[in-house]
């Protein structure tokens, strides 16, 4: 039996990796520093459960007879389980390498690239084929609510098929190391990368499909990909010369309602970008000969992914929401659902990485501006800092700054509780408050905390 061990088990990819070796007989453990910190309480008792040893920090996780540690691509040699492999002369491999592995081992490989929806839409893909028996492997960032009663942590779901589908990850060039039967573009938007570097990426990411890609017609940085591949499905929410094509979208209560050829399909989480990653998950399921309107049926009962613009709850008629929207294109996603609704929007975004602010801050607080009325309010704390060798030469007081400027009502506050006080004391019936950020699990402890003192 192969022993391995996942250094950062907690992370969204770590962990979904770890429980595919565990579901295939490896022996696997890791571990992680917010386990350490007494956070993430949740997962780490899930990955007990189903048979993953769990240590501190602390290189004690690193045996003799170990034969691989699992890193991700961020992680420096001074990390104590780091520095105990290479002490001890265990192979060290990068996360994306093993996802990369297992993914090309597969026959059929779906990765669904782009700057937003990867996630969404991998799920989606994965329920569809899951729930019509195509039996398929699927590895995905987030956690999937259909499947929160399984054992373990839902994200992924854990098949034996010859399908594997997969989020493929610009942001540190991994998506280069997959050979696709089908290849999925999304969007392309400033994220990580500069765009002529990421359309480079994605046209070599494209020519390489192996049955053909599915495109995104309503993205001008996308469209440059349409010939890049013989075999191209189209997808839009604009063009009805695309060839899955939804219209007359409008929101429920609970979700929202679109139209594909006269039939009406709804879905159960709101947003016209849902829409659109719906008909990209349906041109997928075409390459497995499942027709739009079987897709579309059995996506009438997808539950959506945690913090995706996820209702954690109400409290005295304040709706509470946690979402992952962390850079220009998803926060102009998020907003624009959210603006469907009536109610004011009391944000909390919470930025992630001196680089990236660097990059897209002025970027992303334009997409809160574009989207906020007078009545709404931003609230941001410092960048959150997950670590490592950085030059911290921005501040989220010049991101407050520069939406001030634009005449965004927002407030800047050193820590998170700050902003909870704050909060609590502006929230009102009919108010909602949304809570923005990505990579760090306790945003969402952080939502349950003000439902919580929303009681009092």
């Amino acid at each position: 039996m192969k022993k391995v061990s996942f250094c950062g088990i907690s992370g969204s990819g770590m962990s979904a990796l770890a429980q595919v070796l565990k579901a295939e007989g490896y022996e696997v453990s890791g571990s992680d520093r917010s386990f350490d910190q007494g956070k993430d309480a949740e997962q780490k008792n899930a990955l007990e459960n189903i048979g993953i040893k769990i240590y501190p920090q602390d290189g004690s996780a690193i045996v003799q007879d170990l034969d691989c540690l699992y890193v991700s691509t961020a992680v420096e040699d001074s990390i104590p389980d780091v520095k105990a492999a290479l002490d001890k002369h265990v192979p060290i491999k990068k996360r994306s390498d093993l996802l990369a592995e297992i993914f090309n081992a597969h026959k059929y490989g779906v990765a669904v690239g782009g700057t937003s929806g990867k996630t969404t839409v991998t799920a989606m893909v994965g329920f569809v084929l899951d729930s019509l028996g195509k039996k398929p492997l699927v590895i995905n960032g987030g956690l999937l609510k259909n499947y929160a009663d399984k054992p373990g942590i839902p994200n992924v779901i854990l098949n034996s098929g010859d399908i594997c589908v997969v989020e493929a990850d610009e942001s540190d060039g991994s998506i280069e190391k997959y050979n696709p039967y089908v290849a999925v573009v999304n969007n392309v938007a400033l994220d990580h990368k500069s765009l002529a570097e990421l359309q480079k990426l994605f046209a070599d990411f494209v020519s390489k499909a192996m049955s053909g890609a599915v495109v995104n017609l309503d993205c001008p940085n996308s469209k440059m990909f349409l010939n890049k591949n013989a075999h191209v499905v189209t997808f839009s929410v604009i063009n009805p010369q695309a060839d899955v094509y939804a219209y007359n979208i409008k929101p429920l209560p609970d979700g929202v309602v679109y139209e594909m050829d006269g039939k009406v399909f709804k879905l159960k989480i709101p947003g016209r970008f849902n829409v659109a990653n719906a008909l990209a998950a349906m041109a997928v399921c075409q390459f497995f000969g499942i027709d739009k309107f079987e897709a579309a049926a059995v996506l009438e009962k997808f539950a959506g992914t945690k913090r995706r613009l996820d209702v954690v709850g109400s409290q005295n008629n304040v709706t509470v929401i946690d979402d992952f929207a962390h850079n220009p294109s998803k926060v102009a996603a998020s907003m624009s659902a959210l603006r469907d609704y009536d109610g004011r929007l009391l944000i909390m975004f919470q930025p992630h990485g001196f680089s990236p602010m660097r990059m897209m801050g002025k970027e992303i607080i334009q997409s809160f501006a574009q989207a906020m009325s007078p009545n709404d309010r931003l609230f941001v704390p410092e960048i959150y800092y997950a670590g490592g060798t950085v030059k911290k030469d921005i501040s989220s007081r010049d991101l407050i700054d520069y939406a001030v400027s634009l005449g965004v009502k927002a407030e800047f506050y050193q820590t998170r509780d700050e902003i909870k006080t704050r909060l609590l004391e502006l929230a009102k019936p009919k108010d909602r408050i949304v809570v923005m950020g990505a990579r760090d699990n306790t945003l969402s402890d952080f939502c349950r905390q003000i439902l919580e003192e929303l009681k009092k």
